[in-house]
């Protein structure tokens, strides 16, 4: 069992009578208590204080609060990697079509995934604001049990509004003293939050009681990321120089790198994970007959499978797959879409079918699903089978948000589509390193720039955490010694079985087990990663250098887009990626696609009712 605060089902009664205290933007910006709404003064108790925080915490992976949990979920998995080219929306066209404009850089003021965003920040913004306020009359608090309560609400409140600044640049100001909401987006909010996550930075504690509950040190780094947002480097490396030696988790535990890349997304080993700076706690099957609390943001983007139900979302790039081939162990930065991947694009999943055998970074297999490769261990990956339509979203699909099924405890069957508990890493330890190597980079350090870059890879280089064909070995039909033993198997169609003669996997594809030719055979993938072992001498070989790492290591876990746009290439970069791919993909609307701005129209639901407060953003 999780221990973690149980987000929702936890809130009880108490909960449900006081979290619409003052809950902002769910009817625009008027402020309606609820009926029979507990007052403040019978909240002013640690109880009550608790539970508001609790409510505070619950609103980070935008479910049950406005609209569908996707369109504002914690993992950002719309904005930042479809928007910034790591996915296809995937499935097929009309479902959810709503996405497919934004996939193609068109962002309109109308569109409701905007305004139920904009509407999930702000209650989490009202749920952090309504524990600050109350926690200041608390009766049976210390000083400094309030101020480290008030620190927790302060880094709620800082993270909505980082999310919402990076998305639509400026936004209204509303904190706990406010009585009138009616407040104008006329200026970027970036020193109110760097207060809200200095001041948690000030007065948390190292270790927390609740692994779910942030610290001192989650603070000091996402003090740091809203630096390096404004580029200011010098400062964020202060930060980051104190961070990567001293830092720990919640639960004591000091900052690194996980011993495999995996590690990140294996419910079985999220207590104690050194990775985890800052993380949205998920639970499986918590009693409430729901997925609310199990990741319900991911819900759609599982392969369109029985085994995995539904939906076939979240379908991973040709451009990103292309961008892991290596060189000698290293990134080809420069030419990466010169040689695609092979995929199965086109190739039914009962023809044979012949995986790539180019040098490969091994992180590919961990982010993206691919035809002959162990999708963790439900057997190589089946190809167009388990893919709605490969010619709108291609041939892949993700993994991280994938759980195993030797696992099946940490999946959710509760609703129609799958719920996990596998966490949403929001910053994890790779995340710091690599925005600390920025920083670096910009102030004139590429030596140690060029350290923290290799530390990542040196994790990824580890061959114990590749992944192989010994993953197909738990389920398959059969491990056998020969080809001779195979060939006698009695086996049925898409059953697959591992040799231990040759380490390869072999699915059956039907019209008689006992001949060689029906069977698909599986190699090893090629992989080879090295570090850099040349110096850098140039800052723009650095940075590049740097930049293309955040790609890679942090594929498919929503960044990219907002990455791009900070650096200010995502005209250049977005530009490049939709001629690419809108020529492999032309039904998807690449074809057709334009960068038009790198932030979000506010949305024109929220302008209606401002009473003329709210101006929308340039060129919208």
């Amino acid at each position: 069992m999780k221990s973690i605060i149980n987000i929702r089902s936890s809130l009880g009664v108490v909960f449900v009578a006081a979290a619409m205290l003052v809950f902002y933007g769910c009817d625009g910006f008027l402020d309606v208590p609820a009926k029979g709404s507990l007052s403040e003064e019978v909240l002013a108790n640690d109880q009550g204080v608790q539970t508001l925080l609790i409510g505070a915490y619950a609103a980070l992976d935008g479910a049950g609060i406005s609209g569908n949990a996707w369109e504002a979920a914690g993992h950002n998995w719309i904005y930042g990697s479809v928007v910034g080219g790591d996915a296809h929306k995937g499935t097929e066209p009309g479902d959810q079509s709503a996405i497919n404009a934004m996939m193609a850089g068109l962002f309109l003021p109308t569109e409701g995934f905007f305004n139920n965003f904009w509407r999930v920040k702000y209650e989490g913004i009202s749920r952090a604001n309504a524990v600050i306020r109350v926690a200041a009359n608390a009766t049976d608090m210390t000083e400094q049990e309030i101020a480290r309560t008030v620190a927790e609400a302060r880094f709620l409140r800082g993270h909505y509004y980082f999310e919402l600044t990076r998305m639509f640049d400026r936004v209204p100001w509303i904190d706990e003293t406010m009585l009138d909401f009616d407040q104008p987006n006329d200026r970027v909010l970036w020193p109110e939050i760097e207060a809200d996550f200095q001041f948690a930075y000030n007065n948390l504690p190292d270790v927390q009681s609740q692994r779910a509950r942030v610290n001192r040190w989650a603070a000091a780094s996402y003090l740091a990321k809203v630096y390096m947002y404004q580029d200011k480097f010098a400062e964020a490396k202060a930060l980051y120089d104190n961070i990567i030696p001293n830092g720990v988790t919640s639960q004591g535990v000091s900052y690194d790198l996980a011993a495999g890349y995996w590690d990140n997304w294996n419910p079985a080993l999220e207590d104690g994970l050194p990775e985890a700076v800052f993380s949205i706690q998920q639970v499986a099957n918590d009693g409430s007959g729901t997925i609310n609390n199990a990741n319900q943001g991911m819900m759609l983007n599982f392969p369109n499978s029985a085994e995995h139900r539904c939906c076939g979302f979240y379908q991973p790039t040709q451009d990103l797959v292309n961008s892991y081939r290596t060189d000698g162990g290293l990134p080809i930065i420069d030419g990466f879409n010169n040689e695609m991947v092979t995929s199965d694009l086109g190739v039914p999943s009962s023809q044979q079918f012949e995986k790539y055998d180019g040098e490969l970074d091994p992180r590919l297999d961990w982010t993206v699903g691919r035809r002959g490769v162990a999708y963790h261990d439900w057997g190589p990956f089946p190809g167009q089978r388990w893919v709605r339509d490969q010619n709108y979203g291609g041939p892949y699909y993700a993994k991280k948000n994938v759980y195993w099924r030797s696992q099946e405890q940490f999946a959710d069957n509760s609703s129609w589509a799958p719920g996990t508990a596998i966490n949403i890493p929001v910053i994890r330890f790779a995340d710091v390193l690599l925005m600390a190597a920025e920083a670096e980079v910009e102030v004139g350090s590429l030596e140690q720039a060029r350290a923290y870059v290799n530390r990542v890879r040196e994790r990824a280089a580890r061959e114990d955490t590749w992944v192989s064909n010994d993953l197909n070995r738990e389920y398959a039909a059969a491990i056998v010694n020969s080809e001779a033993e195979m060939l006698a198997l009695s086996v049925t169609t898409n059953q697959w079985v591992v040799r231990n003669d040759n380490g390869k996997t072999y699915t059956y594809l039907g019209g008689g087990a006992d001949n060689i030719n029906n069977w698909n055979e599986y190699p090893e993938p090629n992989y080879n990663i090295s570090e850099y072992t040349s110096p850098w001498v140039n800052a723009n070989t650095a940075r590049d250098a740097v930049r293309f790492e955040r790609k890679i290591e942090l594929a498919m876990e929503g960044h990219r887009f907002y990455d791009l746009v900070r650096w200010g290439i995502a005209q250049e970069e977005l530009t490049r990626f939709y001629n690419y791919e809108g020529n492999l993909f032309p039904g998807n609307g690449f074809s057709n696609a334009q960068f038009r701005s790198g932030i979000f129209p506010i949305p024109q639901a929220q302008i209606d009712i401002s009473q003329g407060q709210l101006t929308q953003n340039p060129g919208f």
